[in-house]
């Protein structure tokens, strides 16, 4: 019998885990609210960022999901496994991000580019990743600050749309929404705090750190939440260690740390944005440092030299923002149609 969502019963609603029931999902997933609604909440997120970048006169661009160079390649900074693939007797990569294309679009279109599209990824999966998620991403002629400043109102517009259109359900459902309701009003006061003022924060509680190469490390997931219990939910980590994050995202002028930010919320990272390097020197120079092969890169590089541009862009996971406005904990809940690496799915 379906469960049905009632006035009364939301608040018991509760993810049915059949993703881990291969056998079975494909037919439970229709008989279930849980599944009906997710549906409902990531239609709403497609038209709300729609009408969003409409009004900005963003261009929506369309990606094919291969790509030979890889946004997160095997090198320093990088924290996902890239997926090779045979296809056409020829190896080439699934997207796990298009980021580098929308700098090449960003080059036809300048007012700004952005589009939704799936992102793939060869980790194992677990309550906080996906093999396969949906990627929400832009990238704008600026800097980081220009860059941050959009996320910002990208995500008090979609809160403000999820109020208006969910708003009844989800109290419900989960019992209390201040969380949305903050977030629709917070236009320009989102917290920031620096990798280093963070550290300086956390103390040398080993837990809330981890080393990603040899004298660099980073904050863990549990300090993600340290740092977002401090500061009520939300928060910006601003300026990692350079080697900390991948190679293309722009030095600060000490040449230390990195101009990236993360967005932490809900369970920790949901937004990463950056500014990239505008010529091809410094790009270079950051291929080799990061211990990545330039010539996978060329044509990259020759961009940057025959059309130098200063861009910011940034990739926010539409799974992980569902968790979020559902107070949730495990994103493989986040899938009707279910891709989770050594599960076999259906279709």
């Amino acid at each position: 019998m379906k469960q049905e969502l009632t006035v009364d019963g939301l608040n018991t609603l509760t993810a049915p885990k059949t993703w881990s029931q291969p056998e079975t999902h494909f037919y439970a997933a229709l008989d279930t609210e849980w599944y009906s609604l997710i549906f409902k909440l990531m239609n709403t997120f497609v038209y709300s960022t729609t009408d969003f970048y409409r009004k900005k006169s963003y261009a929506s661009a369309l990606m094919p999901i291969t790509c030979e160079s890889v946004s997160s390649p095997m090198g320093l900074g990088s924290d996902s496994v890239p997926v090779k693939i045979d296809l056409f007797d020829k190896q080439t990569y699934l997207a796990d991000s298009m980021q580098f294309q929308l700098e090449y679009l960003l080059r036809l279109h300048g007012e700004g580019v952005w589009y939704l599209m799936p992102t793939f990824r060869g980790e194992d999966p677990d309550a906080r990743h996906l093999n396969q998620f949906f990627h929400s991403e832009s990238e704008i002629k600026g800097d980081l600050n220009d860059v941050m400043t959009l996320v910002e109102d990208y995500l008090v517009s979609l809160a403000s749309d999820y109020l208006e259109e969910h708003g009844e359900v989800l109290e419900k459902m989960i019992g209390d929404i201040s969380h949305l309701r903050k977030l629709s009003l917070m236009k320009g006061n989102f917290p920031q705090i620096t990798f280093e003022e963070a550290c300086e924060l956390l103390g040398n509680n080993p837990s809330f750190y981890e080393e990603v190469c040899e004298g660099v490390k980073t904050i863990t997931s549990t300090g993600e939440k340290e740092l977002m219990k401090h500061f009520g939910g939300i928060v910006w980590l601003t300026h990692f260690p350079a080697k900390a994050v991948p190679f293309y995202q722009a030095k600060t002028e000490c040449g230390q740390y990195a101009k990236c930010a993360d967005l932490l919320m809900g369970i920790g990272e949901v937004v990463g944005c950056g500014e990239r390097h505008t010529g091809t020197k410094e790009t270079n120079t950051a291929l080799i440092e990061h211990e990545v092969d330039p010539s996978e890169y060329q044509w990259y590089l020759n961009m940057k030299e025959s059309y130098p541009m200063k861009t910011s862009g940034f990739g926010m996971g539409l799974e992980r923002f569902l968790l979020w406005l559902m107070k949730h904990d495990d994103i493989r809940d986040m899938h009707i149609i279910s891709r989770i690496k050594g599960i076999q799915g259906a279709p």
